[in-house]
């Protein structure tokens, strides 16, 4: 029998050795065909993309051969002894690649899971247990299949939230509608979009009216209404009407495509979870090799083997990232970009919050108030000058000055150069005007001395809780604009929901303007402190001190001025938009700038730590179970199979459960017409 046994094994060996060669020369062949590919930045998840092609292929053809070795080895038992034979062939096939894997760990002195599965493999067929190796070897082979489907329909279900597109695009060429391949559009094109039709690029409307789903890629729970020169964005629906859509980013630049990438990268951050679990695993191999060898003389040789074999393997190592990509598609569905899975670990650490003011915890753009005047000049010409000043830039007092100044009609005059000062101000050159445009405290800093009228209009300003940009023309101070900053209308429903439900202890905000303004802002919100007149290169400084308080800090910026702070804080939350997300500083990004998601997020941590522990414990607990049932009870090896494939049931289970309470709380949301975060949100 044991020559019969080296023959099949041999042959074994060789055929796998065969399909191997034949893979690796395969995969050379796609190499060369996809080395632009691969020498693009993202080459490493290339590589890793096709290497899981290769598991796939291997995976399917090891569960056919495993299947039916299993099938023969039952009937040979059951039915007709000569049919164990034929089984013995697969059996060896299957279980070659851990063997192969335990003799090289082994060369270098190194032990992993695969030790484990060898022992048991060589010990059922040495000592002729071929229908309980069969089994081991269909249950290793299944596990390794089930987990594999599992991480790769969650990756790519992850991928794909942002990442849907149409094969084909209808192009309007000389008023008539041409159809082209997807691949084939670029910019300046004018695409035309119908109802159920896929968004297929991101630009302006020049034609038309829709109502358009986004909900995937900005969180909004309805559909948006779109227009002429509204901005609409790829991978987004258009419910009802038909609209045109002048493309401005496609393909790999739009939005959606470089958040794909984004989530396409996060798939390969490792939490603190798996980290722990493979940390785990590992640690546990040489003391069950230790426990087998000790309870050899108590329990014999398959006693031993089935004491060994009581262990966990790699099964915990691998829910534990099913874990994650649940958790993570889920958040994205929502979404909320998470550009590291690593941020998972620290949400439910977060106790302090803090925000910036300005396009946190107020719009981003102000509205315009009172113009004052000095004399000689009118309303007008402060803002003509003001908005000369700041033209193209982009933060949201000037896109304030600038909307105003066009809706006046007012000319913008030529402008010369120009210098921005960040948190001050700006020096500009007007014809031959020198003009300064800024807060109170760079008028002081560049010693422009400021009337009396004009002191007195900034005290009565600032006392209303309105921020003042004062106006200097040849260094004299002749005009004023007050800047009425409106709230966000959840703010303050949201910051007492966290502190309520005990996800907070402590608020702080941080800002850039006066005093007045921004404590009348905390105590009008009920956050607990506050920072005034904070430069954007002191923040990261208020930041670190509180982290040397013990406190574990959430910052939420709008990622232009905050940058230093964002890296500092241990969890960075950024409110930009889609339109800026790809490059945003922040860990996480709420796409629809709206704080209702920020209790979501902070909800579901712990809801994330909780699932993983409990996957942990489903493949933890089952294994020791085996162990003492061995001891103490006399469980076989069949029984050990079995165990552990009832804790991996029940581990998977608990790890996909957050996207099933995802589809039923989306359908039930879809049904109505407004969310309560303090509701809606929990789990």
């Amino acid at each position: 029998m044991l020559i019969e046994l080296l023959v099949i094994g041999g042959a074994s060996y060789t055929l796998r050795n065969a399909r191997q060669k034949k893979a690796n020369q395969s995969s050379d062949k796609d190499a060369k065909k996809t080395k632009h590919k691969l020498l693009h930045k993202n080459s490493a998840v290339n590589n890793k993309g096709e290497l899981k092609q290769f598991e796939e292929r291997e995976l399917r053809s090891d569960m056919a051969i495993s299947t039916v070795s299993l099938t023969l080895s039952v009937l040979g038992n059951l039915v007709y002894a000569p049919l164990i034979i034929l089984s013995i062939p697969g059996w060896i096939y299957v279980s070659l690649p851990a063997v192969m894997q335990a003799i090289a760990q082994l060369r270098e002195k190194k032990v992993d899971v695969s030790i484990l599965f060898t022992i048991t493999f060589i010990a059922c067929i040495t000592a002729g247990y071929y229908a309980t190796g069969n089994l081991a070897a269909f249950f290793y082979v299944l596990s390794k299949k089930l987990i594999h489907t599992l991480k790769r329909d969650s990756q790519q279900s992850l991928v794909d939230v942002f990442g849907q597109h149409p094969n084909v695009v209808w192009l309007l060429v000389d008023g008539a509608e041409v159809s082209l391949s997807f691949d084939q559009l670029k910019k300046g094109d004018v695409v035309v979009v119908s109802a159920g039709e896929t968004i297929p690029a991101d630009g302006k409307v020049v034609d038309g009216n829709a109502s358009v789903d986004q909900h995937l890629l900005t969180g909004e729970s309805q559909p948006i209404d779109k227009g002429y020169d509204d901005t609409v964005f790829a991978a987004t629906v258009v419910i009802s009407g038909k609209v045109y859509v002048q493309v401005e980013k496609a393909g790999e630049e739009s939005t959606a495509a470089q958040i794909g990438q984004i989530l396409n990268q996060t798939t390969y951050f490792k939490t603190e979870g798996e980290r722990y679990a493979d940390a785990l695993t590992q640690q546990t191999i040489m003391p069950t090799l230790i426990v087998g060898l000790i309870s050899l003389p108590l329990l014999g040789p398959m006693g031993a083997v089935t004491m060994i074999n009581a262990h966990f393997g790699y099964r915990m190592a691998m829910t534990s990232s099913v874990v994650s990509l649940s958790y993570l598609q889920v958040i994205a569905h929502r979404g909320i970009l998470i550009k590291s899975g690593e941020v998972l670990d620290l949400l439910p650490k977060v106790d302090t919050l803090v925000f910036d003011k300005t396009g946190t915890l107020t719009m981003p753009q102000p509205t315009l108030g009172t113009i004052h005047a000095a004399e000689g000049f009118s309303e007008n010409d402060v803002l003509a000058y003001a908005a000369t000043a700041e033209y193209k830039q982009t933060h949201p007092i000037a896109m304030t000055l600038l909307a105003e100044a066009q809706r006046r009609g007012l000319t913008i005059a030529a402008r010369g150069e120009c210098a921005y000062q960040v948190g001050f101000g700006l020096l500009a050159q007007v014809g031959k005007r020198h003009i300064h445009l800024g807060s109170k405290r760079f008028m002081e800093h560049e010693q422009i001395i400021i009337a009396d009228s004009f002191l007195t209009i900034y005290d009565e300003a600032e006392s209303k809780g309105y921020s003042v940009v004062m106006l200097a023309v040849d260094g004299q101070v002749v005009g004023a604009i007050e800047m009425h900053a409106s709230v966000r209308p959840e703010a303050k429903k949201v910051i007492a929901s966290l502190k309520r439900d005990g996800l907070i202890k402590t608020t702080y905000i941080i800002s850039g303007d006066s005093e007045a303004p921004t404590q009348r802002l905390s105590d009008d919100l009920g956050i607990d402190h506050y920072y005034a007149g904070v430069l954007p290169q002191h923040k990261a400084d208020i930041i670190e001190q509180l982290q040397a308080e013990g406190k574990t800090v959430c910052y939420i910026g709008d990622g232009i001025n905050d940058a230093i702070a964002l890296k500092r804080a241990n969890v960075s939350i950024s409110m930009r938009g889609a339109a800026t997300v790809a490059t945003d500083t922040a860990q996480i990004v709420l796409m629809n700038e709206n704080l209702n998601q920020l209790y979501y997020l902070l909800d579901i941590g712990d809801a994330f730590t909780n699932t993983m522990k409990g996957s942990c414990r489903s493949i933890l607990i089952p294994s020791l179970v085996a162990a003492g049932g061995v001891l103490f009870l006399g469980v076989n090896l069949t029984g050990t199979i079995l165990l552990k494939q009832i804790g991996l049931t029940v581990a998977m289970v608990k790890a996909t459960q957050p996207l099933l309470k995802h589809h039923t709380t989306s359908s039930r949301l879809h049904m109505k017409p407004s969310v309560d975060c303090n509701h809606a949100n929990k789990k």
